[in-house]
């Protein structure tokens, strides 16, 4: 029963606490349980919270009481980025390897307010910069789908804790596709919210709208009820001030575009099968399904400049420790300091023309839908993989432009699994909408998941 249980939607769980077939306590057991049985493989999981079972019961009782919200009850991971009061947040470096928190991050503070059961931090690469999670204080985080694979990054934790079962939501952190990759690559929803939907305080770049604080879950479904329970202002934040909405109903049938490659750096072609096979699979349900061809490719010197200041800002105050950094942190905080303001000029000029074709596709489309990753899951032992297509690549983090080119315009993005490639591992579909769109976006990532069930693992 346990199994069967774990392998639920969140909003499933959730309803059985309310229906009394299960309390929060057995669910949190069941977790734990499954923590301690897959996560000597996985290494999702880097700090238990000793106080999960105290959550639990303080979660039931607030359901007894009839004062539960929509992830009361539920196990939620937290990226190890992320402030945790009391709790060890390392941030994936052996310079705050015993780093333990005096308050909450906001996320957090309202995640507990919520009634989630925190079960503990999820494995990061260090200060999150890698799209493949390991680092020198935990190791390696490994794909539940195959263990020799990535399970992505930078929230490659949260993903393969989700994916085997040992949480119901993950926390996590989108820069260039933090949240997008490892939900790809491990077969779970990842979506990538407005800056600000969730506000990111503490930061160290406060005025930060490059990287955003998002969910990931194992269905759309759970994502959206997070984010009911975890949206809207706050006087700590200065970074929009937007709050969840639901779904903005239509009397007209959807029409979507899809692009198999936006950034002309080839994709793999098992890969883009599957993910264009799910995009097509949306006519069934009515929906308008067009192929078009896109240029985003200037976007991707663009992210490099933007990244490079980015890195500069975020660890201006730690520069001391510069030398005790990894190759990760460390080269981009060099390629920061290299960047130009001729350089910073051009990007916004290429964010702009990125910013300006979408507007006018919007005319016509109610979506745009893309390939998540160009490559499968690759070796967990390679920081990133040698080729796309089998063409080597121009720069170390080409790999990644599906996803962070979208991450200039600031607008919603989500990653749904499309389905498997011929190695059984997952495929992920990104859906990228208008500005504040995001309840619409997970609609549809819902209908992508009915259309093509990924199956258990």
């Amino acid at each position: 029963m346990a199994s069967e249980l774990l392998k639920l939607s969140g909003c499933r769980q959730r309803q059985l606490l309310e229906e009394r077939a299960v309390s929060v306590v057995e669910l949190t057991e069941a977790a734990l349980a499954q923590v301690a049985a897959e996560n000597p493989t996985i290494n999702a999981i880097v700090t238990l919270s000793p106080r999960a079972l105290d959550d639990a019961r303080a979660a039931q009782a607030a359901i007894d009481a009839g004062q539960a919200g929509p992830i009361c009850g539920l196990p939620v991971g937290i990226k190890d980025v992320t402030e945790t009061a009391g709790l060890r947040t390392t941030f994936g470096s052996p310079s705050y390897a015993d780093h333990i928190p005096e308050a909450d991050a906001v996320v957090v503070e309202r995640l507990r307010q919520a009634g989630a059961v925190l079960i503990g931090k999820t494995n990061t690469p260090e200060f999150a910069a890698g799209g493949n999670t390991f680092n020198e204080v935990f190791g390696r985080t490994r794909n539940p789908h195959d263990p020799a694979r990535s399970a992505g990054g930078s929230t490659g934790g949260g993903a393969a804790a989700l994916a085997s079962g040992m949480i119901s939501l993950a926390e996590g952190t989108d820069l260039g596709g933090s949240l997008r990759i490892p939900a790809s690559f491990c077969g779970v929803v990842g979506l990538r919210p407005s800056p600000g939907l969730i506000p990111t305080y503490p930061s160290s770049f406060l005025f930060d709208q490059l990287q955003v604080t998002g969910l990931m879950g194992r269905f759309a479904e759970d994502i959206a009820a997070g984010l009911a329970a975890l949206s809207g202002p706050t006087p700590r934040s200065p970074v929009h001030q937007l709050s969840w909405s639901d779904p903005r109903p239509s009397d007209r049938p959807l029409s979507v575009a899809y692009c198999a490659d936006t950034t002309g750096i080839g994709i793999d072609q098992a890969v883009e099968r599957v993910a264009r096979n799910a995009a097509l699979s949306l006519r069934e349900d009515g929906v308008t399904v067009d192929q078009i061809e896109l240029d985003f490719s200037a976007g991707r010197q663009a992210f490099l400049a933007f990244r490079g200041l980015w890195m500069v800002i975020k660890h201006w105050r730690r520069r001391h420790l510069l030398d005790k950094f990894g190759p990760n942190v460390a080269g981009n905080i060099a390629l920061g300091d290299a960047v130009t303001t001729a350089q910073l000029a051009e990007a916004e000029h290429a964010r702009a023309a990125i910013w300006q074709t979408l507007t006018e596709l919007w005319q016509r489309y109610d979506f745009l839908l893309t390939p998540t990753m160009a490559v499968p899951p690759f070796p967990v032992e390679e920081n990133f993989p040698q080729t796309i297509d089998g063409k080597p690549m121009q720069t170390y983090i080409d790999w990644v432009a599906p996803t962070f080119v979208f991450s200039l315009t600031g607008l919603p993005v989500a990653s749904v699994p499309a389905g498997r490639d011929p190695q059984g591992l997952p495929v992920g579909l990104q859906v990228i909408g208008p500005r504040a769109t995001e309840a619409e976006i997970l609609a549809l990532c819902s209908q992508v998941q009915r259309l093509c069930p990924l199956g258990v693992r």
